[in-house]
């Protein structure tokens, strides 16, 4: 890895090109985060200087009750590197899985940032149990519910990322023995909601600029940023014209998967779920619908409860 928690340091686009990010690639992803966002190339620029200016934000990232799939997803992002631009170009001064500080050192960077004149932002990751005052998810001594009510509300806003965090996710399902609830039921404030499990990582750098350059994007009824969410995924599906001429598949090894005919009576939620994953490739690669695989519903709203069974027989 090639972070730098906590420095805040200048010069950002001098450094990722010493980190072999080329001004070429760098805008190549600016205007894919721009294009995310809904905005034309032109805006490619400002996105570029919310990533580099020269005075930074302070994030706090904490980690609850999770698997840390959704930082995972965001250090995997490539071309370039996040390391070498999100988690460098802005001050992420306390993050709990990536930072080299541990135990007291750890603990005096997290107060250091909310002590701050300037404020910061915070970023959520992972559910909340509830049961016993909290006390089965601890960090540091101090349970994770207790950590986020006190930091949430001092926050210049915050973002949760992932399904976890947005709502509860697996914890939160039934029979939910922890008692989870997502940061909103905690704490009663409006969260920007980046859903998924995991969610695209440009859909989490696009919330960030534009909470930057612009303040808190519009959210739907779940918190979500409509520019992201806005959309069912079938309704950008690359299968659309197979469903619409009722060409389905019977079967993932069937001779009409292998055509690329529709996964909906394999079990595909896409037509009930709202995310740019056709639009907005992971890693500019591909997505589950694209490799085969029916689109599960992971940004709704307790999708474990609600989206299974995820697999139907045709």
């Amino acid at each position: 890895m090639n972070f730098s928690v906590g420095l805040g340091r200048d010069d950002a686009e001098k450094r990722l090109e010493q980190n072999g990010v080329s001004r070429r690639d760098f805008m190549k992803f600016c205007a894919t985060v721009a294009a995310a966002m809904g905005m034309g190339p032109a805006f490619a620029p400002k996105v570029a200087q919310a990533l580099t200016a020269k005075h930074r934000p302070s994030v706090v990232w904490l980690h609850n009750a999770e698997c840390t799939g959704c930082t995972e997803a965001a250090l995997r992002t490539i071309k370039p590197f996040i390391d070498s631009l999100i988690l460098d170009t802005i001050s992420l001064d306390y993050q709990e899985t990536i930072m080299a500080a541990a135990g007291d050192a750890a603990e005096d960077a997290l107060h250091k940032a909310i002590s701050s004149p300037d404020g910061y932002y915070l970023v959520v990751e992972g559910g909340l149990p509830t049961i016993d005052g909290g006390n089965w998810g601890m960090v540091s001594g101090h349970p994770m519910l207790e950590t986020t009510k006190k930091l949430a509300p001092k926050a210049k806003g915050v973002i949760c990322i992932g399904t976890c965090s947005c709502y509860g996710g697996i914890q939160k399902a039934k029979p939910n023995p922890s008692k989870a609830i997502s940061v909103s039921e905690a704490t009663g404030l409006t969260t920007i909601n980046i859903a998924g499990c995991p969610p695209n990582p440009i859909n989490f750098v696009g919330a960030v600029v534009h909470v930057l350059e612009k303040g808190i994007p519009e959210l739907d009824s779940n918190g979500r940023p409509k520019i992201f969410f806005g959309e069912l995924v079938h309704d950008n599906c690359q299968r659309l014209k197979h469903f619409e001429n009722s060409e389905f598949a019977p079967s993932f090894d069937s001779e009409e998967a292998k055509k690329g005919y529709c996964l909906y009576e394999l079990g595909c939620k896409g037509p009930v779920t709202y995310n740019n994953c056709p639009k907005v490739l992971f890693n500019q690669v591909n997505w589950p619908v694209g490799a085969g695989h029916p689109c599960i519903g992971c940004s709704e709203p307790d999708f474990w409860d609600t989206m299974t069974p995820f697999y139907e027989q045709g």
